[in-house]
C-alpha cells in the first residue's frame, strides 16, 4: 500500500491510495482528518471510499469533531465517538427492553416467551397446556400485563372454571400451566416477587378412581377384548394379573420376560425404579403362547410397524367396555372404566385377598405406603384381626381390673 499522503482541497483532510484496489474508475482511498482544538490535537484515519467515505462525509465528520471537543462534549477521537454511540443505542435498547417488560401483555409474552418452550414436552401434554390456555386462560387475563397478574386475577379463572362445571382436576392443571407461565417470566425478568399461585386457595378433591372390577367383570371385558384383538386382551391380562401401568407394559421388553422363574423385571418405571413382578399361572402360558406364535423380537407389544406403543389404549378397549355396558349413564370421571382401572383392579383383588398393604405397594411400585393406603378399607381381614386384638386387650385389662375390685372389696 502507498503511503504517500495526497492533500484535499478542504485543510485538514488527505487520503491515500490502494496500490491496486479499484473503487469505481479510481483507486480506493483511504480518508484521514487533521486538526487541532485548544491544545489537543487529532490525526486519525475515517474510513475508505469503497466503504462509503467521501470528501464531503469527512469535512461534516471533521467539524462536528471539533465542535466537540470545542464544546467539552468529546475527545475529538472517532473512536471514543462510536463507542458513545454504541452506549447510547445500548442504552436505548436496555430502556426498550424494560418498557416491555412492564406493558407486556400476559396473552404476548405466553405467545412469545413461552410457548416455544412446549417443543420440549411431549405432544399431548403440550397439546392440554395449548387448550386450556385458550379456553379457560387467556380470555380471562390474556390482556392483563403480566407482571401485574395477581391472585385476584387466578381467582377469576377459577371462577370462569367452576361455573363452566370443570372437574377440580381440570383447574388443579389450570392452575399448574398458569404458574409454569409465570415462572419463566419470573426468570426472564418479566414479573417481579412470588408466583400469586401460591397465594390462591386449592380446591380440596380425592381424584383416585374407585372403581373396580369383579371377577365376572373382569372376564366378561377379556372376552369381549379378545373378539377385537389378541394383543389388546393379553396387554389387558398382564394389567389385570400384575398391576403393570399401561406405559409399563408397552415398554416391555422380552429380556424382561423370565419364564424359568416366573418373573418380570419392570423398568424405566414412574418411580424411577426397576422392580421385580412375579406372574401368574396364567400371565405365564400367554407369554409362552405369544412366542411361540409370533417369536420374541425386542418387544412384546410392539406396534404394527414394530415400534414402542406410544399414546392412549387402542379402541378395541373402548368397543369391549362400551359393548358391556359398563360405562352407559356414568358422569364421575372416577367410576368410568378405564385400562388404568385394571390396575386399581389387581390392588384391590389383593387387598380383598388378605394380601399386606406393603407388599401391595412393592407390586405396584408405589413410591410411598401412603399411595397404597387407598386399598386400606378393602382389607376386611387385617382391619378385623386389628379389632379383635385391641378388644382381647381390653377384655383383660378388664379382667385384672375386677380382680383387684374382688381382692380389696
Amino acid at each position: 500500500m502507498a503511503n504517500k499522503w495526497i492533500k484535499t482541497d478542504i485543510s485538514g483532510i488527505r487520503y491515500r491510495e490502494h496500490p491496486t484496489r479499484k473503487h469505481g474508475v479510481k483507486r480506493d482511498r483511504y480518508f484521514n482528518i487533521r486538526f487541532q482544538v485548544g491544545g489537543n490535537a487529532v490525526d486519525q484515519g475515517v474510513g475508505w471510499a469503497s466503504e462509503g467515505m467521501t470528501l464531503h462525509k469527512a469535512a461534516l465528520l471533521m467539524a462536528d469533531l471539533k465542535e466537540e471537543l470545542r464544546l467539552g462534549k468529546g475527545s475529538g477521537k472517532l473512536a471514543d465517538r462510536q463507542k458513545a454511540q454504541r452506549e447510547a443505542e445500548e442504552a436505548a435498547k436496555a430502556a426498550a427492553l424494560e418498557q416491555e417488560r412492564l406493558t407486556v401483555s400476559y396473552e404476548t409474552f405466553y405467545r412469545e416467551q413461552y410457548e416455544p418452550l412446549l417443543v420440549h414436552k411431549k405432544p399431548s401434554t403440550a397439546r392440554g397446556e395449548r387448550i386450556l390456555q385458550r379456553l379457560w386462560v387467556l380470555p380471562v387475563i390474556g390482556k392483563r400485563p403480566i407482571r401485574e397478574v395477581g391472585v385476584l386475577d387466578i381467582e377469576r379463572v377459577k371462577q370462569g372454571l367452576v361455573k363452566a362445571g370443570r372437574a377440580p382436576r381440570t383447574i388443579e392443571y389450570t392452575f399448574a400451566v398458569i404458574r409454569m407461565v409465570i415462572n419463566v417470566a419470573i426468570q426472564r425478568g418479566f414479573y417481579v416477587g412470588q408466583n400469586p399461585i401460591a397465594a390462591v386457595k386449592k380446591m380440596k378433591f380425592d381424584n383416585r378412581r374407585t372403581r373396580f372390577l369383579s371377577h365376572d367383570e373382569a372376564e366378561a371385558l377379556l372376552i369381549e377384548i379378545a373378539k377385537r384383538s389378541m394383543t389388546i386382551h393379553n396387554m389387558a391380562l398382564l394389567a389385570l394379573h400384575t398391576g403393570l401401568r399401561l406405559s409399563e407394559i408397552c415398554g416391555l421388553c422380552w429380556s424382561d420376560v423370565d419364564l424359568t422363574h416366573n418373573v418380570l423385571t419392570v423398568r424405566d418405571t414412574k418411580s424411577g425404579k426397576n422392580r421385580h413382578v412375579p406372574m401368574t399361572e396364567r400371565v405365564r402360558k400367554m407369554f409362552q403362547h405369544i412366542a411361540e406364535e409370533a417369536g420374541t423380537g425386542a418387544l412384546v407389544f410392539p406396534s404394527r410397524k414394530g415400534e414402542l406403543r406410544k399414546g392412549p389404549i387402542s379402541n378395541s378397549f373402548d368397543k369391549a367396555v362400551d359393548a358391556l355396558g359398563f360405562n352407559e349413564g356414568v358422569t364421575d370421571r372416577r367410576q368410568k372404566v378405564t385400562f388404568h382401572v385394571l390396575r386399581h383392579t389387581c390392588a384391590s383383588w389383593m387387598a380383598m385377598a388378605g394380601v399386606e398393604l406393603y407388599s401391595i405397594k412393592e407390586v405396584l411400585g408405589h413410591q410411598s405406603i401412603q399411595m397404597t393406603e387407598r386399598y386400606s378399607h378393602l382389607c376386611p381381614s387385617r382391619l378385623r384381626a386389628a379389632i379383635d386384638t385391641m378388644e382381647n386387650a381390653l377384655n383383660a385389662q378388664d379382667k385384672v381390673v375386677s380382680i383387684r375390685r374382688t381382692q380389696h372389696g
